[in-house]
């Protein structure tokens, strides 16, 4: 027998979701994260998860991990000192940058410039130069090289080394010849070049992604390499360790410690994956998602069964040239803190989170601040009886009385205090959704809404009203959904190269031997994983502008659609999707800017789910009577075992439907049914809305 895991590191819980890879069956588990060494809780989860299943920790032979230390290390300031290495004359680079200053019209008067991630004192400059064709204007001095590496060197500071050179993504000799001298000088500090990182034209944005490889490129490594050897001691050497990676494809433990800035937003991948999972197989391919945790929501936009894909990931003050699932974030957990400032009276909930420590009062933590999952108590979304299966303690009297500041300051009842801050954090929630749907030019009417996380099935009611958008799908294991989609990806990587060119004047057959070097490029690092060819599969991207335009759009195809189609497809695809976006295509000026191979890997598919208890009825599955306050008054409740409902039944709100990891509410005029994947899609009373296939 053989299990895969699937583990994502929250600010809040540890998520672990593991699977029986033969016969579907899935085990959960949630525990505490330890921000001050995350793998202290994965090892804590699958301690947890080994002894509730019985399932041997040996059988367990892959493991796919979301993991935010990459991020944490930007977000805090805590990376490597890194040196860096550019071409005479292109010191400034990273203090020039692009010249801009946040904050409107006047923002440069107020802004200050943090400081460089790879600091002038340790930046030195190579003698050489590569032609805009890719020709040696002047070649590397190699022995003045060696000379201030050396002096770079003595300093003591360089963690990490990082070289970029003008030009080299057409050209990187000088780039290759630098780092093979840096490697006999600096010995075993890790050095990233930028034609290895991102071969793309544009200085600033190629230097600023290899500095911030180089930056998070030790801690991640040591991370990985410690939970990597920690999890083989316990579950042999045969273990497989995978990193989800910000575009929601897998990367080995080697491609993540090489290049890890393709994880910073390996956390809300995770979960776009599994929604996608979940909803693809019930019939559902355009969906809106949400994902609802302790310390944030991110939010998401799945068109024919694919997210959207950003070519930049920004982190804090900080972008990358590093392709990410084009996830929105807000402010708004089960763990922001309610406040109503003396000088407005006007009730405000967030950004500040409680996080896991102390957390919210009900969880008896230490936390006394009024926070969003306080009002859930208060209200009876989130009973405190049956919550978490009856792992976690909830104390509403807690809750109660940290609500009393808010209600106090306002002058209002608890209830309504409480009420007051989820319309509050629903409406942020609402923005960040409109942000990915309206403002792209999609009506989120055209979409299904899914909520996970573990807070996400308390307001994914709501939400649903708010957008308009039906059925709204709570898939299983909302709470751990992050982790079931870690483990159902698929490993992937790409090679891109800077192509800037008009379509009408690129000939067929040079591109098609792009395309070529390409995909072998992009399978190269799958190869040396160990993955055999015939579980390969590669897809192309292009992207493309108008000429004169700032910005570009990625058309996608296969090699089948470039054969049959050729260029014509790239001008079709283009002019729809800019329709699509500003209502208008012009017929000439396409032109190409990037080109990129995408291999992945083909992922083992796994047996859908057990669903619910056959033959069971409606009053089989209650497990308690209770009582909500919604609209401002209080409403006999029943709390219903999700673990037990299947397809024949149907459950009305107002009720509560109670799982190990998270808790959904169905409100009032609203019907909850299962389909036959185990999603519960909650629909009005009145609607037509379709089950999915």
């Amino acid at each position: 027998m053989s299990y895969r895991l699937g583990v994502d590191v929250g600010g809040t819980f540890t998520d672990l979701l593991l699977i029986n890879e033969k016969s579907g069956e899935t085990y959960t588990a949630k525990v505490p994260s330890t921000p001050k060494d995350s793998s202290v809780g994965v090892l804590n989860g699958i301690a947890r998860i080994c002894e509730e299943s019985g399932v041997d920790v040996t059988q367990i032979n892959r493991v796919m991990h979301g993991t935010t230390v990459a991020t944490n290390a930007v977000l805090t300031g805590k990376g490597a000192k890194v040196g860096l290495v550019t071409t005479a004359g292109y010191k400034q680079v990273l203090q020039v940058a692009r010249s801009f200053c946040p904050g409107g019209l006047g923002g440069w008067v107020s802004y200050v410039k943090k400081p460089l991630l790879a600091p002038l004192e340790l930046t030195i400059e190579a003698n050489e130069r590569i032609g805009a064709d890719g020709s040696v204007v002047e070649e590397l001095d190699e022995q003045v090289l060696r000379d201030s590496l050396t002096t770079l060197k003595n300093t003591g500071q360089v963690e990490a080394l990082t070289i970029c050179f003008i030009n080299s993504y057409i050209n990187p000799a000088h780039e290759q010849r630098a780092k093979a001298i840096g490697q006999q000088i600096f010995g075993d500090v890790p050095i990233s070049i930028s034609s290895d990182i991102v071969p793309e034209m544009q200085e600033y944005e190629r230097t600023e992604t290899t500095v911030i490889n180089s930056y998070v490129r030790p801690e991640v490594a040591r991370y990985v390499e410690n939970l990597n050897n920690s999890l083989k001691s316990k579950m042999g050497e045969n273990l497989h360790l995978s990193i989800l990676r910000s575009d929601g494809g897998l990367a080995s433990a080697r491609a993540s410690s090489e290049n890890p800035v393709n994880l910073l937003m390996s956390g809300p991948a995770g979960g776009v994956s599994g929604a996608i999972h979940f909803c693809s197989k019930a019939g559902f391919d355009n969906i809106l998602t949400f994902d609802m945790g302790g310390t944030s929501t991110d939010v998401a936009l799945i068109q024919n069964g694919k997210a959207r894909v950003r070519r930049e990931t920004r982190v804090a003050d900080v972008t990358v040239r590093a392709p990410s699932v084009d996830v929105r974030t807000v402010g708004a957990g089960g763990g922001s803190i309610a406040f109503v400032p003396e000088l407005t009276k006007a009730l405000r909930v967030g950004p500040e989170s409680a996080g896991a420590e102390p957390g919210p009062a009900a969880y008896m933590k230490g936390g006394t601040e009024p926070t969003v999952c306080d009002a859930n108590v208060v209200l009876g979304y989130l009973p405190s009886d049956v919550q978490l299966g009856g792992k976690m303690a909830i104390d509403k009297q807690a809750a109660i009385e940290a609500m009393k500041k808010v209600a106090d300051a306002m002058d209002v009842s608890i209830e309504e205090a409480a009420e007051g801050i989820i319309k509050i954090v629903n409406e942020s929630m609402f923005g960040a959704l409109r942000l990915v749907s309206v403002e792209q030019g999609f009506d989120p009417r055209d979409f299904a809404l899914v909520g996970f996380g573990g807070a996400g099935p308390l307001h994914a009611n709501a939400l649903g009203i708010l957008t308009n958008a039906w059925p709204t799908i709570v898939p299983p294991g909302p709470g751990v959904l992050c982790a079931y989609g870690d483990a159902t990806t698929e490993v992937r990587d790409e090679a891109s190269r800077s192509f800037v060119s008009l379509l009408k004047d690129i000939e067929n057959t040079d591109f098609e031997t792009m395309l070529s070097e390409l995909r072998e490029k992009a399978t190269d690092t799958l190869s040396k994983d160990g993955i055999p060819a015939e579980q390969q599969s590669v897809i192309f991207q292009a992207d493309v502008r108008y000429t004169g335009q700032a910005f570009q759009l990625s058309v996608e195809f296969d090699q089948a659609q470039w054969e049959r189609e050729g260029l014509g497809l790239l001008k079709t695809r283009f002019d729809e999707e800019h329709t699509q976006l500003f209502t208008f295509a012009l017929e000439e000026g396409h032109e190409i800017v990037m080109v990129r191979a995408i291999a992945t890997a083909k992922a083992e598919p796994l047996p859908d789910p057990v669903v619910g208890v056959e033959g069971t009825s409606i009053e089989d599955c209650k497990i308690a009577n209770s009582q909500i306050y919604y609209g401002g008054k209080h409403h006999d409740t029943v709390i219903y075992d999700r673990a037990k409902l299947h397809e024949s039944l149907e459950v009305y709100g107002p009720a509560i439907v109670s799982e190990m990891d998270s808790t959904t509410v169905i409100l009032p005029g609203y019907l909850a049914t299962v389909d036959r994947i185990g999603n519960l899609l909650i629909n009005p009373v009145n609607s037509t809305s379709a089950r999915g296939e």
